[in-house]
């Protein structure tokens, strides 16, 4: 925005703050020669904010309706299993929320694969025929992630375990694994835990 006149800037910042796709914060700056300058913009020093618009949060989209589709879609199947091998949904459908979205089809770049991202591995552990298949896939991971809190007696411990594997937690001395994505990973499940306790 170019400098404008205090009346100008006012109207335009009003108009701005009402409307549903924008924002408008409006600074001042008073020049050498005591001169007034407003803009939405400002560069460099001297400015100081006079009006904060009110900002909308960014509207949730297709992948959010997707989200909620496929969590209705699953929601009992992971209710059910968590159930029978005496878990916390909660704790589930935060891990499958963090590890998928909720995508029976979802892939890793790594090669995890379905709800509950199970590894070859992993899958081969417990049995998995077809780690695509969503009810051996929650089933598979509801009993690895039952088996990592028995190992460790401890949920974020035990969430480490399950993204970047059990032998990383006991290298580390029974503590999360340094590693960026692992301690991001946790965070995120059990902030979305905590998310599910409250609406709950």
């Amino acid at each position: 925005m170019k400098h404008l006149a205090l009346g100008a800037v006012l109207v335009l910042a009003c108009s701005l703050v009402g409307s549903p796709s924008a924002s408008a914060d409006v600074w001042k700056k008073v020049d050498e020669h005591g001169g007034l300058h407003y803009t939405d913009r400002p560069q460099g020093k001297g400015w100081k904010l006079i009006m904060r618009s009110k900002r909308r949060p960014p509207a949730r989209g297709s992948a959010w309706k997707k989200l909620n589709e496929n969590r209705a879609r699953f929601g009992p199947l992971i209710e059910k299993t968590a159930g029978e091998h005496g878990l916390d949904a909660n704790l589930i459908h935060a891990v499958v929320r963090a590890e998928s979205a909720y995508d029976a089809g979802a892939e890793s770049n790594k090669g995890a694969v379905g709800l509950m991202q199970l590894m070859p591995a992993t899958a081969r552990r417990y049995g998995v025929g077809d780690r695509r298949d969503p009810v051996q896939n929650v089933s598979a991971g509801v009993r690895y992630l039952r088996d990592l809190l028995l190992q460790f007696s401890n949920v974020a411990l035990a969430l480490a375990a399950y993204n970047a594997g059990e032998n990383a937690v006991v290298r580390h001395g029974n503590k999360i694994p340094p590693y960026p994505e692992t301690e991001a990973y946790v965070k995120k499940v059990i902030r979305f835990y905590e998310e599910l306790g409250k609406a709950s």
